[in-house]
């Protein structure tokens, strides 16, 4: 059964394993292996693209109401728009970093890599540090509180 805590903790797994395939893939471009650190970032981008469309799509599809108690906690909810404000632009700067590194487009590949590698940074931090371990049952979450007026 999916729960909300499984969620998170298979999101900081996933985020752990193409962090480690994002390093592999830096040093062998660093060791000179262009083709392997190719070859390296399409596994990161596949892997990373398919953590998404399960996370997303296939979750929301088996229960749609499985993420009310992380969208319910205003805490929660506030942590993972921060990690969200690095993960997209990261999953939109990668498949710009494989085009420009496939079509052979150095420099403007190296200016991109830059800020890719700022987003994933970001994505890494609030993915593993900032996102809690446990998640709280809908029943004992504080919900937002809000005024009118």
């Amino acid at each position: 059964m999916l729960t909300p805590t499984l969620v998170i903790l298979s999101l900081k797994t996933a985020v752990t394993a193409v962090t480690i395939l994002l390093c592999l893939s830096l040093i062998a471009l660093y060791r000179g292996n262009v083709s392997l650190h190719g070859k390296i970032n399409m596994v990161f981008f596949i892997l990373t693209l398919g953590a998404l469309f399960i996370f997303e799509v296939v979750t929301r599809m088996l229960d749609p109401m499985l993420f009310q108690s992380i969208w319910k906690d205003a805490d929660l909810s506030a942590k993972l728009r921060i990690h969200l404000m690095f993960a997209l632009p990261s999953a939109i700067l990668m498949g710009v970093m494989l085009f420009t590194g496939v079509k052979h487009k150095a420099v403007l590949h190296k200016r991109i890599s830059w800020l890719f590698l700022i987003c994933w940074t970001g994505t890494f931090l609030t993915g593993i540090f900032w996102l809690p371990n446990q998640v709280k049952p809908a029943s004992e979450v504080t919900t937002k509180v809000t005024r009118n007026g």
